[in-house]
């Protein structure tokens, strides 16, 4: 064999194996594992985007959801603030405090 074939080869050897990697790690992963032609089916019949009623109805909860949580972050960090100022802080300073708000 020449050393322009062994060449050849040998890309065509880690192109296969790069497929075989990227295949692996979406199974690993959970992704929806397509070939080519399932995905240029999709494209024709216009199924490749998900625009639609439900993918607008999902966008909306997930968008709703997203904000609740990102309200309920901000409390828990206005929350630790206190606690930590309550935990680094001397007594007195805190007795002080609590006296002062009676």
């Amino acid at each position: 064999m020449h050393s322009d074939q062994l060449f050849v080869l040998t890309i065509i050897a880690l192109a296969i194996m790069g497929g075989v990697a990227k295949m692996w790690v979406k199974a690993q992963h959970g992704y929806p594992l397509e070939d080519r032609n399932s995905r240029r089916n999709r494209r024709r019949n216009g199924l490749f985007d998900d625009a639609g009623p439900e993918a607008d109805r999902k966008i909306h909860l997930l968008s709703a959801e997203n904000e609740r949580l990102v309200g309920q972050v901000s409390r828990l960090e206005e929350r630790i603030a206190v606690l930590e100022r309550i935990a680094t802080d001397p007594a007195e300073r805190t007795a002080r405090e609590i006296d002062a708000l009676r």
